[in-house]
């Protein structure tokens, strides 16, 4: 397992695979996610190489850890499922490798990519994705972790991802950043000092309905609070439409008009 310091009074901590599971077990969380290592980027191929071996270890033993909570009723989700991580750092043959090694774990209901977008060119992130995306099991949900911009999640859609997660659409709001259909916004460039219209008008989030871009650029600029909850509740409303679009263009055959229309469009500037 891992030793780290706590960030409240720095007293040492101990986290592996049987406490991972324990802690998830309590929270009751729909999905548990195996333990694993996500190595610095970049790493040394024996390193990352042992890392994988690792983690496939520490998989098997959330696998036993799980069947006993369940077993003897301490888990507060009886029908939690286990995801497996995938690993590897950006090297092809060992990300390829390992999800062959941890596809082989029927008790695996799902799998995620982990270990990208931690810095990596979004192109090399892509490039992954591409080659791992064949030896994933074609009857369960493939998860990236961590990712990331609509532009990143249209774009490993494209590359047969299922779901995300990412802090991105909360925390870039608390700072002012917000995503629209005609771009991502600023809202306290001094542009919108006097706008009155809302963030997006293609939008139709409570924010939008009821306020403008002049208004929570103003609560930004005197820093009330009021004005990061706005926008966060725009960027996660936006997320949301976001990803039913897609599945609305993926159950109707056009999901590659949806990507040429809207992939490099929503991580362009808003000039609007």
């Amino acid at each position: 397992g891992v030793t780290f310091a706590s960030h409240l009074d720095g007293h040492r901590i101990f986290m592996g695979p049987e406490e991972s599971m324990q802690i998830q077990a309590n929270l009751g969380s729909t999905i548990a996610m195996a333990f694993d290592e996500c190595v610095e980027n970049p790493a040394q191929h024996d390193y990352s190489k042992a890392s994988c071996e690792r983690t496939t270890r520490w998989l098997k033993r959330c696998k036993f850890e799980m069947a006993r909570l369940k077993h003897e009723g301490i888990s507060v989700n009886p029908d939690q499922l286990l995801f497996g991580i995938n690993q590897g750092c950006t090297y092809e043959d060992l990300r390829i490798e390992h999800m062959k090694r941890i596809r082989e774990m029927e008790y695996c209901s799902g799998f995620a990519i982990g270990g990208l977008a931690v810095g990596e060119p979004t192109e090399v992130m892509y490039n992954i994705i591409e080659k791992v995306e064949p030896f994933m099991p074609k009857d369960k949900p493939r998860y990236l972790m961590g990712v990331g911009t609509p532009t990143n999640i249209i774009e490993a859609v494209y590359r047969g991802v299922d779901f995300f997660d990412c802090v991105m659409p909360s925390r870039n709001a608390r700072h002012g950043t917000l995503f629209t259909w005609n771009g991502i916004m600023h809202i306290t460039n001094k542009r919108y000092e006097t706008d009155p219209r809302p963030i997006d008008e293609h939008c139709d989030c409570p924010a939008c309905r009821n306020h403008s871009r002049a208004y929570i650029r103003h609560l930004f600029k005197s820093e009330e609070q009021l004005g990061g909850r706005l926008a966060v509740m725009h960027n996660l409303y936006f997320y949301n439409t976001l990803t039913e679009k897609i599945r609305e263009a993926l159950d109707e055959g056009r999901f590659e008009q949806f990507r040429n229309q809207y992939s490099s469009l929503l991580a362009s500037k808003c000039e609007d």
